[in-house]
């Protein structure tokens, strides 16, 4: 299994973390061949992301839940890109054939609302939550379930106008993450159709009733934010999905609530992460000052008014292409 190969470079060292508990990069299970991809620096996946990755795994893997031999990490704390280059921080790891590839990934960009903002920026995530329509990211347990293949347009391309499909990899949590379903959160390509008319094509299976398709821009917004979901590049896509399409494995992604909690506590009270044994990306952190998880009781009722509060509109029907 190859995944496109990101380009390292040595300068981007200094998007490093600010701590790491001491003894979770000292698992005396961890293969050696895997233990040179553990660290803070650029490409390497931080030693809590993976000892949680593994434990959920075999934990899984235990139970007879899944048999896949890959399973999936991801630390949201990283910054989404360096100097123009989307950063890695999704790792896929493969421990029978001694594979392990970071690539990039978007992070829930949240909302801006009068009762509350929690809306995070395009290089760092400073809010996390699990409230539904909040459009922000969740750590903790996940296991992929089914992927679902949607067409989304027609797009211009060599002069031809082409159709869009999306394939959409639906996770299932536990414990905080379980309404990942509910939400919708799962994983596909960084691309969407940005609409802007519709034209005549009777023979497309995907025509209205009065023939009609939506056309527009792709619109490429790999490294960047989503809304609460996993993002890959169109690349990374093809190599990422078919290892889990119809082989269920895990997923762990970092932050969970506990640990945005407690590095922000670090944070107000003055003491350093790493004496607190707490991990964050130091870029991040010095971007966004401290974390801060919004519950999903504080944050829906919030959410829910907003939505009530929302005029009714009529349905809004595309202009027809010139």
């Amino acid at each position: 299994m190859k995944l496109p190969r990101l380009f390292f470079v040595a300068t981007m060292a200094a998007a490093m973390t600010a701590s790491v508990p001491a003894n979770a990069a000292d698992s005396a299970d961890i293969p050696g061949w895997l233990q040179k991809h553990v660290g803070t620096g650029y490409g390497q996946i931080a030693p809590v992301v993976l000892e949680r990755a593994r434990a959920l795994y075999q934990q899984k893997v235990k139970a007879g839940e899944i048999s896949n031999p890959c399973y999936f990490a991801k630390d949201v704390t990283r910054p989404s890109g360096t100097n123009g280059v989307a950063t890695p921080r999704f790792y896929v790891i493969c421990e029978e054939e001694k594979s392990f590839q970071a690539v990039s990934s978007g992070y829930g960009n949240g909302r801006n609302l009068k009762k509350a903002d929690f809306s995070n920026g395009r290089q760092c995530a400073q809010n996390f939550s699990n409230a539904e329509g909040s459009k922000l990211t969740m750590g903790g347990p996940y296991v992929t379930a089914e992927t679902k293949t949607s067409f989304k347009g027609y797009y211009e391309q060599g002069g031809k106008k082409t159709p869009f499909y999306r394939s959409f990899l639906q996770y299932e949590g536990e414990g905080e993450t379980e309404n990942a379903r509910e939400r919708e959160i799962g994983g596909h390509e960084a691309r969407f159709l940005k609409w802007q008319c519709r034209f005549k094509k009777e023979d497309s299976p995907h025509a209205d009733e009065e023939g009609y398709v939506p056309f527009g821009t792709l619109v490429n917004y790999t490294g960047g934010r989503s809304n609460g979901c996993t993002t890959w590049s169109p690349s990374e896509t093809e190599e990422v999905l078919p290892l889990a399409d119809g082989k269920p494995t895990t997923l762990y992604v970092y932050p969970e609530s506990r640990d945005i909690d407690a590095v922000a506590n670090a944070v107000t009270a003055g003491t350093s992460l790493s004496k607190a044994g707490v991990y964050w990306n130091a870029e991040c952190l010095k971007a966004i000052g401290k974390p801060k998880f919004w519950p999903k009781s504080q944050l829906q009722p919030i959410i829910d008014d907003w939505r009530e509060s929302l005029p009714e509109m009529a349905p809004y029907v595309l202009p027809i292409c010139k």
